[in-house]
């Protein structure tokens, strides 16, 4: 049984993605999970896949949220028990 994990793939100048890292980490805050932070700037494979759609938002690999974070749906999502 490990964390949760919440992956966000984003770009490095992009309002939303701040946004969406704002909610994430103030969630983080109240509740323990582990967030990645991956920039698909120069990538080309992710910015193949992602494009213009940023930020997308996985939990535990199950991509959740896209553009922006809902912190109530976030919490209980990293609040569920573990198996």
């Amino acid at each position: 049984m490990g964390q949760v994990v919440v992956r966000m793939y984003s770009r490095r100048t992009c309002g939303l993605c701040d946004e969406a890292r704002e909610t994430i980490l103030w969630v983080r805050g109240r509740r323990s999970f582990e967030f990645e932070e991956v920039f698909i700037d120069g990538d080309e494979l992710l910015e193949r896949s992602h494009g213009l759609r940023v930020p997308v938002v996985e939990v535990d690999g199950v991509e959740t949220f896209e553009f922006a974070v809902e912190p109530a749906a976030l919490e209980q999502l990293v609040a569920r028990p573990r198996t």
